[in-house]
């Protein structure tokens, strides 16, 4: 049994991810807008490559039916219904929609994995509910991996931190799993800031970042411990969330 941790996408080799439930780390902010928007209701979340994806799928739809979101530099998209802040995906943005997405780190992210049995999103919002599933396919015999989406194509500290403390729970369930040098990192990273998920976040440079542009309360969102108890899975190119009408 084994739990590793990927501090990149750009790290994985095929056989990092093959046959393994693989869970994207990226807090601030695709993976919180995610559990976000499907916890209010949205039908799916469908993660693309660039901002012209996201417009070429939307004429293949009914524009009532969707929701246009993304960033770019941490701004909306021109032209989008949402951009990239949790606060955005409230239940009256989203209810009964298709998010169409595309962001800088997270959907890029999700995008690269090829091969998992199974992605699901992850983030500090989520936490118990996803470490459920994951400590569950350990049980059952299966791998796996966690897989930090980072900050243009650099290491995130609090990616890192919250796979951190992801590997801490599996393994004190667990101690027989056996982790990588990058699992190791992440659990000192998380260790330093114990449950001060917003001083992590804001001595994080990427949090720095969003604060320096406007976006403050979005890392108070993203620091949210089991705030919206959903497991979003990737499957057939869209992300719904796990229920009954959607057993594993």
């Amino acid at each position: 049994m084994r739990a590793d941790v990927f501090f990149l996408p750009q790290e994985l080799s095929p056989g990092d991810v093959s046959n393994r439930v693989v869970a994207v780390v990226d807090v601030l902010r695709a993976s919180t807008s995610i559990a976000v928007a499907l916890a209010n209701g949205a039908r799916a979340v469908i993660p693309l490559g660039s901002s012209e994806e996201v417009v070429a799928r939307a004429k293949s739809l009914a524009r009532s039916e969707v929701r246009l979101a993304g960033e770019r530099k941490m701004q909306p998209v021109p032209g989008f219904d949402v951009g990239n802040s949790p606060l955005e995906f409230t239940r009256t943005a989203v209810e009964g929609k298709t998010v169409l997405m595309s962001t800088t780190n997270g959907t890029a992210a999700i995008l690269a994995l090829q091969g998992a049995r199974d992605v699901v999103i992850a983030s500090y919002v989520n936490f118990s509910a996803v470490l459920s599933m994951l400590r569950s396919a350990i049980r059952g015999g299966t791998d796996v991996a966690i897989v930090c989406a980072g900050q243009e194509r650099r290491f995130a500290l609090e990616d890192a931190a919250c796979a951190g403390l992801y590997i801490q729970h599996i393994i004190s369930k667990l101690p027989k799993a056996e982790i990588n040098d990058a699992a190791l990192s992440a659990m000192l990273a998380d260790k330093k800031y114990g449950t001060n998920y917003k001083r992590l976040l804001k001595a994080a440079s990427h949090g720095v970042a969003l604060i320096e542009a406007g976006f403050a309360k979005d890392l108070d969102a993203c620091a949210a411990l089991d705030e919206y108890p959903v497991v979003p899975v990737y499957q057939d190119r869209q992300i719904t969330k796990l229920g009954p009408d959607r057993a594993r």
